[in-house]
């Protein structure tokens, strides 16, 4: 890791660490050359939190013994702090980024946690709700597990302000967001039932029934089910 990521007094001011659609680290204006090792121990700690060591060793040497584990967590924790004092800190025997690190992947979840709170989120354009993969190539346990949640979380999000912007009238901006929806997950039931929904309040019911139809005959290609009981009936009703 280069040495020019701090100011003359050792502080971080501000800093940025970028997880979607790949690994960058700036710290006070410079872009940071970190170690594999050194990305590993940043990401995890971006995305879990304050740790303690044994589990952060654990986690991220977990292929060999304990104590080997927690040597390469220290000679990694000293790289990274000789590069930049102060961007790992221990804080009541756990781990942290340092508190001027911001975390696109932290942003994110919290913009999507705001519009499933619905209110005046649902105003703001849904394409503060796009994001790339988290970690492209990285197959750790963990990483797959946030990636995940993180794709979850935004699909319940593009539809709860689907389904408000609906009940406010705004139909086009509503269809437009549960088709990102659908875009991500094709054979997603409460997407496509977002759609539909649309679609009949707006009293489009021959649009409403083809998209059920397309979905029915994707679902049958694709997993041999039919949509559920549920959705046949917000298409009968």
């Amino acid at each position: 890791m280069s040495r020019d990521a701090t100011r003359a007094d050792g502080t971080i001011r501000s800093g940025r660490l970028q997880l979607f659609d790949g690994f960058r680290l700036e710290v006070n204006g410079s872009d940071i050359d970190a170690s594999t090792a050194a990305q590993r121990l940043l990401a995890f700690l971006s995305l879990h939190g304050p740790a303690v060591r044994p589990v952060v060793a654990g986690t991220l040497w977990g292929h060999t013994t304990e104590s080997k584990a927690l040597g390469s967590l220290r000679t990694t924790m000293w790289r990274v702090n000789h590069a930049a004092p102060g961007l790992v800190s221990t804080e009541h025997g756990r781990l942290a980024l340092a508190g001027a690190i911001t975390v696109d992947a932290t942003e994110f979840g919290d913009r999507a946690s705001a519009r499933l709170r619905g209110g005046r989120e649902a105003d703001l354009p849904f394409s503060d709700l796009r994001a790339g993969v988290l970690l492209p190539g990285w197959y750790d346990d963990w990483v797959i597990f946030e990636r995940e949640r993180l794709r979850q979380l935004r699909l319940h999000a593009l539809e709860a302000v689907a389904v408000e912007l609906c009940a406010r009238g705004q139909y086009a901006v509503a269809l437009d967001t549960a088709y990102e929806a659908v875009r991500d997950e094709p054979l997603r039931e409460s997407a496509r039932r977002a759609v539909i929904l649309i679609h009949l309040a707006e009293g489009n019911f021959a649009e409403a029934l083809w998209e059920f139809e397309r979905f029915r005959t994707l679902l049958g290609d694709q997993l041999g089910v039919e949509p559920s009981p549920d959705l046949v009936r917000l298409v009968n009703r």
